[in-house]
């Protein structure tokens, strides 16, 4: 079973300049930037369009994951990193996602189907850890 957990980042408006900054430091690759105005969810506010909604930056055999808290949406700095797991298969996503949802503290995004997932969840356990799910994509 191949399985990757990458940190992810939640910053409040200057994830941007945090992915070229840690991409200059390591040497990394960026894969890929997507801003909320880039989302395939309709009626995204004006003032979300630059923030960036998702980001992928690979160093050497690992990554790290950023996105920009929404507009409106509470940050508290020190609990801004969030744990992804990326399961090779749907299956694996829905066994990881029963066990992290029991007893959870809050469930953001129940498991399911997106544009960049097959299986893609999001959620608080019952230690308090943020975690998101989300199977590769199929190829």
């Amino acid at each position: 079973m191949a399985m990757r957990i990458i940190p992810y980042i939640v910053l409040d408006g200057n994830a941007r300049e945090a992915i070229d900054f840690y991409a200059e430091v390591f040497g990394g690759k960026i894969e890929g930037i997507m801003t909320y105005g880039d989302s395939p969810f309709p009626g995204m506010p004006e003032e979300a369009n630059d923030r960036v909604m998702h980001a992928h930056l690979t160093i050497g055999d690992a990554a790290l994951m950023f996105s920009d808290s929404f507009p409106g949406q509470s940050l508290t700095f020190g609990e801004q990193v969030m744990v992804t797991v990326m399961p090779d298969s749907v299956e694996e996503a829905e066994r990881i996602y029963a066990r992290l949802a029991e007893g959870a503290q809050k469930v953001e995004m129940e498991l399911q189907k997106t544009d960049w997932s097959p299986a893609y969840a999001s959620l608080t356990d019952k230690f308090g850890i943020p975690f998101q799910i989300s199977a590769r994509a199929e190829h």
